[in-house]
């Protein structure tokens, strides 16, 4: 069976992408894993056959045409939102903008991260209640005790001195000026008619963004300049600017602005996480990480379920205090982390199965809905050589273009080779997977994984 893997945002999806195309390759699969255009050309050029084509979102708007000519080529779309509704209570307004009959219609499959999405799509979306699958997401099979070693062996650049993490969550300093973004809701047009508070949202939250910037940057210096003990590591977003980061806080010390490699990593090595209305403080409870949520004032806009996984502080005064804390646990190896339960509402939004992960069960969805058509050899030299004709007319277009007008793809920067292999070797460890695979690199962000 052939599966072609969308990949956006590498540092966010980069690992659960390679679990799931190590366990496929491992049953007889042959997996791409690249960016969308990659692919969809391909596919639209006849240098792939038709397959599995899975997705990061049924969001309806632009992508929906293109999903249904990819339908009509023979491919089976299948998807998990990666966005995943995780950091707000409820689920039924995520699914009113993040799907639709249509975009549904056209998938043969939707993956879930818990049984919250999974009961509502089904109730939202009844007459496409059996593509509703309960599987999990394959970025939290990585949360998991038995890949802990995976983050630990992956680890080159280890830090010094202890350090606690900052990961943002700031549209206003997105890689996209806030103009373009809501160009892009227009064109979308579905976002403007199916939900009539949603620039109200966007807007108001963005404004809310911006004032909590400034008290994030005030809190930094304020931890960084009041000790010697620990680093502050700031992480900012997939789609932030990281250089206005660096700018802003680059020359204060004990401070760094760092974005390589998976968040997990990060997780794992620091000794506390400070955030607000961050995805990571969902991650960093798997992990039994202390979770501190600064919240310096009343936000309407704030993402509750995310700020409530933490400890609220609310000042400065208290945010040090608690950090003080929170490493002297640390070093005095105190974790009171360790023999917590994972809150009731973290489990109905993400499943976890002890016995098997989301990348098997997602997998075993892909072979139940296999046939002949998405089955029939590649040929890989004439896919490889459409890359390379691909990126060749890139560069030339690009020497046409001003220097402002060329955009570089900062979701996702060109795979690392011995660092791609290394990650599909211990991935192979963990699962104890003994047959020999093949990872060969098609292009510089085209990555195919095949037995041998």
């Amino acid at each position: 069976m052939n599966i072609y893997i969308h990949l956006e945002v590498s540092v966010r999806e980069l690992d659960s992408k390679l679990l799931q195309g190590v366990i496929a390759a491992s049953r007889g699969h042959e997996v791409i894993i690249s960016d969308e255009e990659s692919i969809v050309k391909g596919l639209e050029r006849k240098f792939l056959k038709p397959g599995i084509f899975h997705t990061k979102s049924l969001t309806p708007g632009i992508k929906t045409q293109k999903h249904i000519k990819i339908k009509n080529i023979g491919c089976k779309i299948t998807s998990i939102d990666e966005e995943g509704g995780l950091v707000d209570y409820g689920y039924k307004r995520f699914a009113s903008y993040r799907y639709s009959n249509k975009t549904i219609n056209t998938a043969s499959a939707v993956f879930t991260w818990g049984s919250e999405d999974y009961k509502t799509l089904k109730k939202v979306y009844p007459k496409h209640s059996k593509k509703i699958h309960l599987t999990g997401s394959p970025r939290a099979d990585l949360w998991k005790p038995i890949f802990l070693n995976y983050w630990i062996e992956n680890s080159k650049k280890k830090q010094k001195k202890p350090f606690l993490l900052i990961p943002t969550n700031t549209a206003p300093f997105s890689i996209r000026h806030i103009n373009e973004r809501i160009r892009s809701y227009q064109k979308g047009g579905e976002y403007f008619l199916r939900d009539s508070t949603f620039i109200k949202r966007v807007l108001g939250r963005e404004s809310e963004q911006f004032k909590l910037i400034s008290h994030f940057i005030e809190a930094v210096k304020h931890l960084a300049y009041k000790n010697k003990n620990y680093d502050v590591i700031l992480r900012p977003h997939p789609s932030d600017n990281l250089e206005t980061w660096k700018i802003l806080l680059g020359k204060i010390p004990n401070v760094g602005v760092n974005r390589d490699g998976g968040v997990s990593l990060w997780i794992k090595n620091s000794f506390a996480i400070m955030h607000n209305g961050c995805t990571t403080a969902l991650e960093a409870s798997f992990f039994k990480k202390p979770i501190i949520t600064y919240s310096p004032f009343r936000a309407d806009f704030a993402r509750k379920l995310a700020n409530d996984l933490g400890e609220k502080v609310t000042s400065l005064y208290q945010l040090k205090k608690k950090v003080d804390e929170v490493f002297y646990d640390y070093k005095t190896k105190k974790n009171k982390n360790l023999s917590k339960p994972l809150p009731k509402i973290l489990l109905k939004k993400i499943f976890i199965d002890e016995n098997e992960t989301a990348a098997q069960k997602t997998v075993k969805v892909w072979e139940s809905i296999s046939d002949e058509n998405i089955s029939k050899k590649n040929n890989w030299f004439w896919f490889r050589y459409n890359l390379k004709i691909m990126k060749l007319n890139g560069i030339l277009g690009g020497l046409f273009k001003k220097k402002s007008q060329v955009k570089k793809n900062l979701k996702f920067p060109v795979f690392k080779e011995d660092q791609i292999i290394s990650k599909i070797e211990k991935l192979k460890k963990i699962l104890k997977i003994k047959q020999d695979l093949d990872c060969l690199f098609l292009s510089d962000r085209t990555i195919l994984i095949k037995k041998k």
